[in-house]
C-alpha cells in the first residue's frame, strides 16, 4: 500500500540481490484485485507449475534476509535444482510427476547435458517438475539409494508419481531431448 515503507524497501532490497527473479511492486487495487493479492504481501508466481506462493509482510519481524529465503525456498525454475533450501518449494509443487537428472556437476559434459535438459523440460511444462539432483553434494546420497542406484550407474533420469510412488529409472551415457522426450512419454502412458 505504501511504495516508500520498510516492507518496500526490503522488498527492493531482495530484488538486487536476486537478478535472476523477475520483481515487480505495485500498490494500485485494480492490480491487486486482478491477481488476488492482499496489500502487503510478496506473492511468488511459479510458471513452472502454476501455483503460487504468499509472504505476509504485515509482521514486524520480515526483512531483506526473510524475503529473501521465502523466495529462494518456494522457486521452482524450468529445472530445479534440489538441495535442502529448494527441498521445500519441491515437495510442495503441486505437480505430481517429478523427472530427476542424477548426475555429477562437476562433469565436463554437464552443461551439455543441462542445455538438452532445459531444452526437454520445455516440453514438459506444467506437466512435469524437472530437478536436477548433483550426486556431489552429500545429503543428496539418499535420492540415489532411494532409486536404488549407485554413482558408477549415472547419470540417470529417475521419474516419479508423488501420489502412488509409481517410479523408473533410466540409466544413459548421455542425454538427449528425444530419449527424455521418449522416456517420459513411456512412463505418462
Amino acid at each position: 500500500q505504501e511504495p516508500e515503507s520498510s516492507g518496500a524497501s526490503h522488498f527492493r532490497l531482495a530484488a538486487g540481490r536476486i537478478p535472476e527473479v523477475p520483481f515487480g511492486l505495485s500498490s494500485s487495487p485494480a492490480v491487486l484485485s486482478h491477481y488476488g493479492v492482499a496489500a502487503n504481501t510478496v506473492t511468488l508466481f511459479r510458471r513452472v507449475d502454476n501455483d503460487r506462493r504468499d509472504l505476509d509482510m504485515n509482521s514486524k519481524d520480515v526483512d531483506t534476509e526473510k524475503i529473501i529465503r521465502f523466495i529462494r525456498m518456494n522457486e521452482l525454475r524450468l529445472v530445479t535444482e534440489y538441495n535442502p533450501v529448494t527441498a521445500v518449494g519441491v515437495m510442495q509443487s503441486s505437480l505430481e510427476l517429478n523427472l530427476l537428472l542424477i548426475t555429477d556437476k562437476m562433469s565436463p559434459k554437464h552443461r551439455e547435458r543441462m542445455r538438452r535438459y532445459r531444452a526437454a523440460a520445455e516440453l514438459f511444462k506444467g506437466k512435469i517438475l524437472f530437478i536436477l539432483v548433483d550426486i556431489n553434494l552429500n545429503s543428496n546420497e539418499r535420492v540415489m539409494s532411494f532409486f536404488k542406484l549407485k554413482k558408477s550407474q549415472l547419470p540417470a533420469l529417475a521419474i516419479f508419481h508423488v501420489p502412488d510412488e509409481e517410479q523408473d529409472v533410466l540409466t544413459l551415457d548421455d542425454i538427449s531431448v528425444e530419449r527424455v522426450q521418449n522416456f517420459c512419454n513411456r512412463f505418462l502412458q
